[in-house]
């Protein structure tokens, strides 16, 4: 079959049922997105096609088949061929009638065409009987679906086609189907008219007697007067006058051949011309086949801009989603447009900060490969929990991975999602192996809550930073943690005291930078399962306890992250499911100014100071602990460096 054909099922599944089916349909059949109009496909495809369709839409064949029919006459007719088919017939039994004949045209522009025959008989009862033959079987369904439309659109009536007979004939070219329907026709009448009439085969016979008698009197009477008052003719010419105009004489011999006449004018206007003779063609002193090549090479070229146009547009949303995981998105997106990005204060967050314990012996004892491989083995499975706990990843450095609740988008359960992150990279990290001893590797994880400044640093390379004495603090926090625990200041305790959460006090410890403070250590989630912190299914082992259990349906939501929209690409066999865990967020004044807004910026910081303790995030060993360091540099060690500390402003404030 065409291209054509399978086009228009493609335009009819996409308009009835949408994208996402025809996707569905045609990767299911094993076909190709788009076909060429002029092109041969296999009558495989467009069956596969139709056989799909039943099955994904749970419909009969019959249904589509019929179906189909309707739709392809509406699509021939947007298609161009609207006046061609208008002219097959001023009834219905004409239009049948003149079908194989369109077929015969048809046939000049597609020459590999299998077209259908049919031929119609008239009953003294108004009835007509249809006989279709075609090398194809199984595809008569579609006859009503076409000749239904048809009738309805040109002719005004309604009819119903009943299969009376099907055999098959054999022929010369091999066997053929024959289906013989009976067409009975009903006018087509508003519904209070629709009761005066009773539907009787006489009314019938009378109703087709008016269709076969359309030619417009008026017309055939204006062009007989028109004819014999000689007023289209500029001159009157006798009898033989008009005969020497269509032949040639000489030599006493009538001449072998015509020589053709081509009037600059009709003697009848073109109106009465087309009543009188609607069968008729016009043609060109110019091939078609001209007109068909250059109408190929248009709509190859447009199936090449198509394509170049969806390639690009896959391209489009795999930069975005690398910018989306590089920036927080509405960052990104005033980036985009050329806008400047404000930074913002936000006053409550909490911060993470976790790392390998003896990282650095591993360094020294592996190749750099195996390094990479256990910390993208690593770092994949954390990413991933972001999403899961809507907590926004700030930065990388080697071994230490920071995250952040409450920034860029705050809300009022940073504390819990931070403490939930926390307990599934524990978890997370018991799967990862040491290359050096073959176990699993151990992590410190440090926590704090406090207020921070976030901005956009840089052009080339921007970076979404923050800023602040809370970096530093949960820093801190993470250095002089315990391996494989959760190290907790006193305001992240604080915010998770009455949270669910089975917390340990370890007492007051010295800290670096900052005296004796008084910390927790992080033991469990006591309502959440394992499963809903890695954000896994939920099995029905894990509904044993009844905490759980109570919050499995307020918690588990399979949606994306918020701000946090890109995923990194992992092996087929370690992508699962991800079932979000849903926090219930009580609105803020930050989430007020944020909608009412429509950007994530807090405040407009131009002009104002920040007196601080010290700005900056992991600093690094080369710097002094009270000066500002920003989020690319290296990360804290435990050491003995006596605690220093200075109000300073920060670098991000000073450049503002």
């Amino acid at each position: 079959m065409y291209g054509f054909i399978n086009t228009c099922l493609k335009s009819l599944v996409v308009d009835k049922y949408g994208e996402e089916i025809w996707e569905k349909l045609r990767l299911q059949a094993g076909v190709q997105d788009s076909f060429l109009t002029f092109g041969v496909y296999k009558d495989e495809i467009t069956m596969q096609l139709v056989d799909k369709a039943c099955k994904i839409l749970g419909v009969p064949a019959d249904m589509v088949l019929r179906e189909f029919g309707e739709y392809f006459f509406e699509f021939c007719k947007r298609s161009g061929y609207d006046h061609m088919l208008r002219t097959l017939g001023g009834n219905l039994y004409e239009f049948i009638e003149n079908l194989d004949a369109l077929h015969s045209y048809l046939s000049l522009s597609y020459q590999e065409m299998n077209a259908p025959s049919f031929r119609v008989e008239k009953n003294e009862d108004g009835s007509m009987h249809l006989h279709y033959y075609s090398d194809r079987r199984g595809l008569y369904h579609i006859v009503p679906g076409i000749i239904g439309a048809a009738a309805l659109d040109f002719f005004n009536i309604e009819i119903s086609m009943e299969i009376v007979n099907q055999t098959e004939e054999e022929e010369r070219t091999g066997k053929k189907e024959h289906i013989v329907f009976l067409v009975t026709q009903n006018p087509v009448l508003p519904y209070k008219e629709r009761n005066k009439f009773s539907f009787s085969p006489q009314y019938l016979a009378d109703s087709e007697k008016q269709n076969d008698t359309r030619l417009n009197s008026k017309d055939l009477e204006k062009s007989e007067n028109t004819i014999r008052g000689g007023s289209v003719c500029p001159v009157k010419k006798s009898h033989w006058k008009t005969i020497r105009g269509i032949i040639t004489l000489g030599k006493g011999k009538l001449l072998r051949g015509f020589d053709p006449v081509y009037p600059k004018t009709l003697w009848i206007d073109t109106k009465t011309f087309c009543n009188g003779l609607p069968f008729h063609m016009v043609f060109d002193k110019e091939q078609r086949l001209a007109e068909m090549e250059l109408s190929n090479q248009l709509e190859r070229k447009k199936e090449e801009l198509r394509v170049l146009s969806k390639h690009l547009e896959e391209e489009k949303k795999k930069t975005e989603a690398l910018l989306y995981a590089m920036l927080p998105q509405h960052v990104a997106n005033q980036l985009k447009e050329g806008k400047r990005v404000e930074a913002g204060e936000f006053k409550e967050c909490t911060i993470l900060f976790s790392d390998v314990v003896t990282f650095t012996n591993i360094c020294a004892q592996c190749e750099p490969i195996q390094i990479v491989l256990m910390l993208n083995s690593m770092y994949l499975q954390f990413d991933r929990l972001t999403t899961v706990h809507d907590v926004y990843k700030v930065e990388t450095i080697g071994d230490a991975y920071m995250v952040v609740g409450g920034v860029p988008v705050p809300v009022s359960t940073h504390a819990e999602r931070v403490a939930n992150f926390a307990l599934g990279i524990i978890i997370a990290a018991k799967g990862v192996q040491n290359p050096v001893s073959g176990n699993p590797i151990q992590i410190r994880v440090g926590i704090h809550t406090g207020p921070v400044l976030a901005g956009v640093v840089g052009e080339k390379m921007p970076r979404y930073c923050l800023f602040g004495d809370t970096v530093n603090i949960a820093s801190r926090m993470e250095s002089h943690g315990v391996p494989s625990k959760i190290h907790l200041s006193s305001s992240a305790y604080h915010c998770l005291k009455y949270k669910n959460f089975e917390m340990t006090e370890r007492g007051e410890i010295e800290v670096k930078g900052k005296g004796k403070m008084h910390t927790y250590f992080l033991i469990r989630n006591k309502t959440a399962c394992e499963n809903e912190i890695m954000g896994r299914p939920i099995k029905d082992l894990d509904s044993g306890r009844e905490s759980a259990q109570s919050f499995q349906e307020d918690r588990a939501e399979a949606v994306p992250s918020s701000h946090q929209t890109a995923t990194h690409n992992q092996p087929e066999k370690d992508q699962t499911t991800t079932i979000a865990m849903k926090y219930l967020d009580v609105p803020t004044d930050a989430q007020n100014s944020l909608k009412r807004s429509n950007q994530a910026k807090i405040a407009d910081l131009t002009g104002k100071n920040y007196n601080s303790k010290s700005y900056g995030s992991l600093p690094g060993n080369q710097h002094s602990d009270d000066a500002p360091h920003p989020l690319n540099r290296g990360r804290v060690k435990p050491d003995t460096e006596e605690p220093q500390i200075r109000n300073v402003r920060s670098n991000f404030c000073n450049l503002l």
